[in-house]
């Protein structure tokens, strides 16, 4: 019988983690289309002299460093209550129709923990004119290996 109690524990205990994996995974999936924008895109987009958006990295510290996009501001890891904090703090005065892109690229877009909630932060904030850089693989492969203007360090 005890043999049996810790089996049931033992499955009970790696579905609920695998839940809470596919969870954390399939946030950045849930992000709708229109919501997205492409490194083509943006990359336009900031060639272009008007309506210039605010980038805010929300992944990690780290990878900012490395590197990111001229221009952005780093606003903490959008997986952290303490990074949404930052984004919540960095928009509290800006106009609800200013227009914003976050990105990470810490990893494929399936599996990134941080931008589906920073996602969520601007639009329960009533931000209307944001997007969220569409990364398939990684900053890296998708941005830096691509010659797109990057920035490194603080």
């Amino acid at each position: 019988m005890k043999t049996h109690s810790k089996l049931i524990i033992a499955a009970v205990l790696m579905f609920v983690s695998c839940a809470l994996t596919v969870r954390v995974f399939a946030q950045a999936t849930a992000i709708p289309a229109a919501r997205q924008i492409t490194p083509e895109e943006l990359v336009q987009v900031l060639k272009s002299a008007k309506n210039k958006p605010l980038l805010f990295q929300v992944g990690s510290h780290v990878l900012y460093a490395q590197a990111h996009i001229p221009g952005s501001e780093y606003v903490g890891p959008g997986s952290t209550e303490a990074g949404l904090q930052q984004l919540r703090k960095r928009v509290e005065g800006l106009p609800r129709t200013k227009f914003i892109v976050l990105y990470c690229g810490c990893c494929p877009w399936t599996h990134c923990p941080n931008v589906k909630p920073a996602y969520d932060v601007l639009n329960s904030l009533g931000f209307t004119n944001f997007k969220v850089l569409y990364m398939a693989d990684n900053f890296g492969a998708n941005w830096v290996d691509k010659g797109y203007p990057t920035a490194r360090g603080e």
